[in-house]
């Protein structure tokens, strides 16, 4: 087997990737150079540091909560991922497999939900959190988030392409709807419901603006929130920022590296950019 000749074009893709790389994984690097330099030489330009301190590491330890922190946003990040997953299925089953009078009318409506800003309903979320006393909650941060138009919206097209007959022959066999979604639907869906996972796992550990809302307790709320505590009038502590955002990215970085091959297949095989 001959090996491929480089062309001119195939050498200039490359070195664009090359180049594209450096700059995403830059400002990680940056970030995890800041939070293991000492405090004297935080402004240093210096690519490599001169020398390795934990301090900014202990300081965050002992400032705030950060290993509830991080607990309780990946508890909210994991619930999150699951009933959206459940509820989306459900509802992207229910909408491609049962026709009935105004389904039509039905999806449209529901397909504008998607179109709603955030900033427009936050408001009515919190009063009516607050009346049933679930503010500074767990389910407070997770149950106004377990619905999302876009994942319905995903899942009932990949069901409707679903081959019919299959599904016909399941219930002449005596299958039931329950079976059927579960037997046969779910096991040829893996792709687009890895990609949705990976997407709405993200979405929530990044979450800030609705757990500032909600949560006043630095205990009970989740680390995005608790980066803001270094960011302060009197100056900004960029050595612990710096720390506590490479501890809050973390994990992130050790799911995406176990799960890297599926992560790609995943995204390659759902369709999604």
């Amino acid at each position: 087997m001959t090996p491929k000749r480089l062309t001119a074009s195939s050498i200039f893709g490359h070195a664009v990737l090359v180049l594209l790389s450096l700059i995403s994984i830059g400002p990680i690097y940056w970030m995890f150079l800041s939070s293991l330099r000492p405090e004297n030489e935080i402004y240093s330009t210096n690519p490599l540091p001169s020398s390795i301190s934990l301090e900014n590491y202990i300081f965050v330890w002992q400032s705030i909560p950060i290993g509830n922190m991080l607990a309780n946003t990946f508890l909210m990040a994991a619930l999150i991922t699951i009933g959206q997953l459940m509820i989306c299925l459900l509802a992207g089953y229910a909408l491609a497999r049962w026709e009935f009078r105004g389904s039509r009318l039905f999806f449209f409506l529901f397909l504008g939900t998607w179109l709603i800003p955030f900033q427009v309903i936050m408001i009515p979320n919190y009063v009516l959190l607050s009346r049933l006393g679930w503010l500074n909650t767990l389910q407070g941060l997770v149950v106004p988030q377990l619905a999302t138009a876009f994942g319905i919206i995903l899942l009932r097209q990949h069901m409707k392409a679903f081959p019919r007959e299959l599904l016909d022959a399941a219930r002449i066999d005596g299958a039931g709807s329950w079976r059927v979604l579960w037997s046969i639907v779910v096991p040829n869906l893996r792709a687009p419901l890895a990609a949705l996972a990976i997407l709405y796992f993200i979405g929530g550990w990044n979450e800030y603006f609705w757990p500032l809302l909600v949560s006043n307790k630095p205990e009970q709320t989740v680390v995005q929130v608790g980066l803001q505590m270094f960011l302060t009038q009197e100056g900004n502590q960029w050595g612990a920022l710096m720390a506590a955002a490479a501890l809050a990215s973390l994990p992130v970085f050790v799911l995406y590296v176990i799960l890297q091959r599926q992560v790609v297949e995943a995204f390659l095989r759902s369709g999604l950019k």
